[in-house]
């Protein structure tokens, strides 16, 4: 990417916060000058004195010094030459030279006057660790072939799509030889035929940004510009989102909007002083995760982050980015039970930081039609996917970690107790069309003793697999688009291991490829039927048709889409058989069983409706029709409901059950 002057507007710009291109001024650059050059930019305004060095001067910090701006800014530009083995021969006779040469760091004599060796705050590439020096890349040299991908996604509207994601850990799907990590084009070769069988609409990575520590999976990064080094180069990574492109796939990112590590090479105290982090302890320091927080009060932090973001959607052609932590960001007390500062209203929502997000997300929505804006927000904040215009946060979506939690607690109980926690069935639907929701199981519910998604389930290892494949059926109706971490589709027993690939040997074993193949086919399912994405945020695509049975710990409930086309889903979270099961009916008209996840195929007792049903003019509850139905156990079923009169009928007479279902005594 060639080096853009800064003009006095871009200065400003950078200073007040409003800044989205910074990554085209800041960092290192090629530019010409009758000869290739490279053009350094640091921003670091209390240092006494900045000097570039790095293995091309033998890390010396007197060679090359930065001359200061009147903004705070430092500049250096230095001939091409400098950084090619060529440049001396003796000592760079070796395999790697050309990457040791043009490796660099910042030496800043602080406002202490202490030296602190800094990576390049927007280094487009890095060392691999354990090595921390800042690498000097040209972005120009990819040429794409996504074309047809992003013309379309320019047009696509998310919210009447199916969106269903494989969340994955590019350094744990899977392993080459020895535990070999993959490069990014060795995980295409395998993750693309892969997600184009299972028939995911996307797939999320976790942080793919420079990270100095394995364990922390890249939610501590220190190259927010910088794709790991890892699995190859940024050209590298440019290729592999091409490649998923090219294949129908998008592409999301988790994205660390929130906190930085402590790293001495990293921003913290990085010209000495606190630059990138708020300088009272009590909003800088995030004691939960050993990391410091983004100070949103300062416009640079601003642009740093805002450009960051446009940085991967721009350069990288990303889809969309899954904001981590934003309630961290957005409540001043989070996680700070020895006290906090509140703001200027002595209240407790840093205003700054949601100033921040809504910037943030005008600017993407604006420049990159198309894309997602997804916050991970524990709390019950409201309006996060609101516009900003009418006061809201300005995502697109939402992770609904209430719905995750109710239901995950109600699955791990013995069937014999469900019926006493239904509500946790239920409940989610007091809200769930406030927000634009998507239903994650990630990989934060798969760690830390919390068991696999296999084993949360309850019984002995028929009931797991039932229970489990149960659960994902009634998920993929639930409204609201879908997210599933890697391994939980083919039901790896033990907790997610991130040094070490998944289980895939499981495959060879029964009834692992059975749930793998019930998931195959509900996610097909799910793309080819728009009755269960179309109309997702509102009663119009929802009706309950038995929502209290808390006796058979059993719900019945109908998608429809724009055109009224109906899907009714069961499900039976007991092991009880029921061969006769009657529930109420809006109208007349014909079912017909297009799913059930207890067909012998995906390893269940093969119980099934194998005729059309007739809905019977016989009232119940408060519907004027009914149907009778065999329900297998531990099961979900769908019914394609044809009804008499075409798409929509007798909607006047289900009117009544728009309705949140009665909530429940405490016992």
């Amino acid at each position: 990417m060639r080096y853009e002057p800064m003009g006095e507007a871009q200065r400003q710009e950078f200073h007040q916060g409003t800044c989205r291109h910074a990554y085209r001024m800041f960092g290192a650059h090629p530019v010409w000058q009758g000869e290739e050059f490279w053009h350094f930019t640091v921003w670091a305004p209390n240092a006494q004195a900045v000097s570039l060095t790095g293995e091309f001067c033998f890390w010396d910090y007197t060679k090359f010094p930065m001359e200061k701006q009147f903004d705070g800014t430092w500049e250096l530009r230095l001939p091409e030459a400098l950084f090619t083995p060529q440049a001396d021969p003796r000592r760079f006779s070796f395999e790697g030279a050309r990457e040791k040469l043009r490796s660099y760091k910042y030496a800043i004599k602080g406002a202490d006057g202490q030296w602190h060796l800094k990576g390049d705050p927007f280094a487009f590439a890095g060392e691999l660790r354990p090595n921390t020096a800042s690498l000097l890349y040209d972005l120009d040299n990819y040429a794409w072939n996504d074309q047809e991908w992003m013309e379309k996604r320019a047009r696509w509207n998310p919210y009447q799509s199916p969106i269903n994601i494989y969340e994955l850990h590019l350094g744990s799907w899977r392993r080459g030889e020895n535990g070999r990590l993959l490069r990014y084009g060795e995980i295409a070769d395998q993750l693309i035929p892969y997600v184009e069988e299972m028939g995911y609409t996307h797939v999320e990575l976790l942080p793919v940004m420079e990270h100095p520590l394995d364990m922390s999976w890249g939610y501590q990064v220190t190259g927010f510009y910088a794709p790991t080094a890892r699995y190859g180069t940024p050209g590298d990574f440019m290729a592999f989102v091409d490649r998923l492109h090219q294949a129908g796939i998008g592409v999301i990112l988790d994205w660390v909007p929130a906190h930085f590590p402590r790293d001495e090479v990293g921003l913290r105290q990085f010209d000495g002083t606190p630059c990138y982090e708020h300088a009272d302890s009590r909003r800088a320091e995030m004691h939960q995760w050993g990391t410091m927080m983004f100070d949103y009060a300062r416009g640079e932090v601003n642009s740093f982050m805002l450009s960051n973001a446009c940085y991967w959607l721009e350069i990288y052609h990303v889809d969309g980015l899954r904001c981590d932590a934003v309630s961290s960001m957005i409540y001043l007390d989070f996680s700070r039970e020895n006290g906090y500062l509140p703001n200027q209203y002595g209240g407790n929502e840093n205003l700054d930081a949601m100033r921040f997000l809504r910037r943030l997300n005008e600017t993407v929505y604006h420049d990159f039609p198309g894309v997602m804006m997804i916050a991970e927000e524990s709390s019950a904040y409201p309006m996060v996917t609101k516009p900003v215009y009418l006061g809201g946060l300005g995502f697109g979506f939402k992770w609904n970690m209430g719905w995750m939690n109710d239901i995950l607690s109600y699955i791990k109980l013995d069937p014999l107790y469900r019926r006493w926690q239904h509500d946790k069935l239920t409940f989610s639907f007091f809200y769930a069309f406030s927000e634009n929701y998507i239903l994650p199981f990630s990989h934060d519910e798969v760690v830390h003793g919390k068991l696999s998604m296999l084993d949360k389930n309850p019984g002995d290892l028929w009931q797991k697999f039932a229970g489990l494949r149960a659960l994902y059926g009634y998920t993929m109706a639930h409204p609201g688009k879908k997210l599933l971490f890697m391994g939980s589709e083919f039901g790896q027993f033990i907790e997610w291991k991130s040094d070490d690939q998944l289980d895939w040997f499981l495959m060879v074993y029964e009834r692992h490829p059975d749930l793998c193949r019930c998931v195959r086919e509900l996610n097909h399912f799910y793309r080819d039927t728009p009755a269960m994405y179309e109309v997702d945020d509102s009663w119009e695509g929802f009706k309950w048709l038995a929502p209290d049975d808390r006796e058979r710990s059993l719900l019945v409930f109908m998608r429809m889409d724009r055109e009224g086309n109906t899907i009714l889903c069961m499900t039976n979270f007991t092991p009880a058989f029921y061969p006769q099961y009657r529930f109420g009916l809006p109208g007349p008209g014909v079912l017909r069983e297009v799913f059930n996840s207890d067909l012998k195929a995906y390893g269940g007792s093969d119980q099934f409706n194998a005729e059309p049903l007739n809905a019977l003019s016989e009232p119940l509850g408060n519907l004027p029709y009914s149907v009778e139905v065999c329900v297998p156990p531990l099961s979900t079923v769908y019914f394609a409901f044809d009804r008499e009169g075409g798409p929509g009928a007798g909607e006047e007479d289900a009117a009544a059950y728009h309705r949140v279902p009665a909530q429940e005594e405490e016992d």
